[in-house]
């Protein structure tokens, strides 16, 4: 099994984790909001509902992403990635909203005060919510996953939510009846947070979709690698563009002018070869090969 292979392996198996534990706390939650007269613990039930959604679209994409190329796609799928990581995310500003309006319009309509033990529930979801954001956020970063890290912070949206709707029904049944709306008022506020990450995870979506440059060090130290293989003097130029869960490589080297057409064949193979054995997950270099001091500028 492949390096690649197995972060499709790893983020597939978060995902699936993040859409069996959603399944629970949402039936529990919106379950416990009807009898306990929260419907601010509703609206965050429903929203785990959607995450569930969110989940299975980034599971989809990488599943899509893990395809190899063929003749429709002779670059392979890995943008997939990258689209679920952009559905994902405005999801999530799609659920700030709906929170958001129901929480003004449960501020404006009057009702009672949540139960006490709906107090407990939640505790309970918090604390599962950030275990499973954690796990999740740890993977993606491990494989390197923009639509992975936004399922995760999916689940930490949903458990800033329960926090805000813990302290609101909390000030509700400590204040008494004038406090009642607390837990909404609550829930708007935590809107705010969800939207912030929201954008900003739209923000990378977008960046790789665009083939934003790679992280400042990245084409650094494929440059050294490639300056280290045997038979190249320098290294002219380096990009770098992100793929799905991979990295593609578009590199210019210098040998010397007496070589063959074949040694300098053998250079550049032996370029792609180093760089794609490394750890930075490359999966695809393209390498052109000029004589030394015949470099000149050129219009990227």
């Amino acid at each position: 099994m492949t390096q690649h292979d197995n972060q499709v392996g790893a983020g597939l198996a978060a995902s699936a984790a993040g859409m069996a534990v959603n399944l629970v706390l949402a039936l529990i939650k919106i379950i416990t909001g009807v009898v306990g007269n929260s419907y601010a613990l509703i609206a965050d039930g429903i929203e785990s509902s959607a995450d569930i959604v969110s989940s299975l679209i980034v599971w989809s994409g990488l599943k899509i992403a893990a395809r190899p190329a063929d003749a429709s796609h002779p670059y392979g799928h890995g943008k997939a990635e990258s689209l679920a990581a952009l559905i994902v995310s405005a999801a999530l500003l799609g659920a700030a909203g709906l929170i958001a309006w129901q929480s003004i319009n449960e501020i404006l309509t009057p009702h009672k005060a949540p139960a006490w033990y709906t107090l407990i529930v939640l505790g309970v979801v918090i604390v599962t919510k950030e275990l499973l954001f954690r796990f999740v956020f740890s993977t993606a970063s491990e494989i390197e996953s923009s639509a992975l890290k936004g399922d995760a912070w999916h689940h930490r949206s949903d458990a800033i939510t329960s926090v805000a709707v813990f302290i609101g029904i909390a000030v509700a049944l400590i204040g008494g009846e004038r406090f009642n709306a607390a837990d909404d008022w609550s829930a708007l506020l935590a809107c705010a947070v969800i939207a912030y990450n929201g954008l900003k995870l739209l923000r990378v979506a977008f960046d790789e979709l665009m083939d934003k440059a790679a992280p400042e060090g990245m084409a650094e130290k494929v440059r050294a690698l490639a300056g280290k293989v045997a038979g190249v003097v320098t290294v002219e130029k380096c990009r770098l563009r992100k793929y799905g869960l991979t990295w593609v490589v578009d590199i210019h080297v210098e040998v010397e002018p007496t070589l063959t057409v074949k040694e300098g064949h053998d250079i550049a193979h032996a370029v792609k070869d180093t760089l794609r054995g490394s750890e930075m997950k490359i999966a695809d270099v393209l390498v052109h090969v000029e004589p030394v001091g015949t470099a000149h500028e050129q219009s990227v």
